[in-house]
């Protein structure tokens, strides 16, 4: 029963007979996504992320083969060496017979290392510790590797999308929408308060690629309804765009749970419950990207591209069109006194597919059932 209305429910979206005014509404949208904004702009600001032990340096140690993961032994070994140490212990290995732990301090001198290996060892019954120091060299190449990477990923959707679509205001809209996800998550992880690493990046570039590929699937829809805007005298661009929308919705709903599913077994289980530290920064950064990314392909791009194009002069002059004549329609009686227009799939151009109404209708009863009329 519950498919079934579902099913309905989009078939209801698809032709236009039950319409959700998202774009009429994007005022609406932008408000409250610059409201996110600025709350995650000043998270950045005021709490500022934090870098992992890869990025500013520092010693780490792997103690091996635990009969035991918990982390406060790792923080009081430590402690006892350097007292006013910020101490992070992580699970490695979670899933196998003999996990291990990973405890990453700042950058201790070689006695103090000595010292805190022993302390780990003795703290785990003599479990197995090696040390190593990390440099900040590393974390700095990575830094600059993924800005560039950015800046080329942004230069080629921007290049890819305006000669797909051959129309540059798409492109705008959807590097408006990419930078809208990447502040929204970037400051969201800061408000969290873990620490930034490589797979925290990783986390970072990866909802860029989900959020522009359900953008270009709207936007795809987007161009077909308005294929022939200007041939046609119901529908407004603002409409068909809308429409599009509505009929895009359920596959971005499914989209995102699908993707969602995963991400959060991974978060919310593998990380919090089984205490795997390793994966929770990139399973942050892509459930927070993910919803971000969904929002934003629904209710920034679309709403974005089409207040951009109402300012060409055809298609402000087309609307300007439409709607004098619906007014003029209200008043000779045509319309609701709103004046109110129900966008469905149709033949808005002569020459369009009917869709339903052109399939033949069917006489109820007797022998010439199923028969055309």
């Amino acid at each position: 029963m519950a498919s079934t209305r579902m099913s309905r429910w989009g078939a209801d979206l698809y032709t236009g007979r039950k319409s959700y005014p998202i774009v009429q509404r994007r005022r609406w949208w932008y408000t409250l996504s610059g409201v996110i904004i600025v709350v995650s702009a000043l998270l950045l600001i005021f709490k500022g992320i934090t870098p992992s032990i890869d990025f500013r340096g520092g010693s780490e140690f792997i103690i091996s083969g635990v009969s035991s993961t918990e982390q406060q032994p790792a923080i009081d070994a430590v402690h006892s060496v350097k007292p006013d140490e910020q101490v992070r212990v992580s699970v490695v290995g979670v899933a196998s017979s003999s996990p291990s732990l990973r405890v990453q301090t700042s950058k201790l001198s070689s006695d103090q290392t000595t010292q805190a290996a022993d302390a780990l060892s003795k703290a785990y019954d003599g479990a197995n510790v090696s040390s190593q120091f990390i440099g900040p060299s590393w974390g700095a190449d990575v830094t600059n590797k993924a800005v560039r990477g950015l800046l080329v990923f942004l230069v080629l959707v921007s290049l890819v999308m305006t000669i797909y679509f051959r129309n540059w205001r798409m492109a705008v809209a959807a590097l408006v929408a990419l930078v809208h996800d990447m502040i929204i998550t970037v400051g969201m992880y800061a408000g969290v308060g873990w620490e930034v690493s490589p797979a925290t990046v990783i986390g970072f570039l990866t909802i860029l690629g989900y959020s522009i590929y359900d953008t270009v699937v709207v936007f795809d829809k987007v161009r077909e309804n308005n294929a022939r805007l200007l041939d046609q005298k119901r529908y407004t661009h603002a409409e068909l765009s809308n429409l599009a929308l509505n009929q895009t919705l359920v596959r971005s709903i499914n989209t995102s749970v699908v993707a969602l599913l995963p991400v959060s077994g991974i978060l919310f289980i593998g990380a919090f419950l089984l205490g795997a530290g390793t994966l929770r920064d990139i399973a942050l950064a892509l459930f927070i990207g993910i919803i971000a990314g969904t929002f934003s392909s629904i209710f920034i791009a679309t709403p974005v591209e089409v207040s951009l194009r109402n300012r060409e002069p055809a298609v402000a002059k087309h609307t300007r069109t439409v709607l004098d004549a619906r007014a003029a329609a209200v008043e000779a009686g045509d319309l609701g006194e709103d004046g109110t227009v129900e966008v469905r799939v149709g033949a808005a151009v002569p020459g369009q597919h009917l869709g339903i109404a052109a399939q033949p209708k069917r006489r109820k009863g007797g022998r010439g059932a199923g028969r055309a009329s």
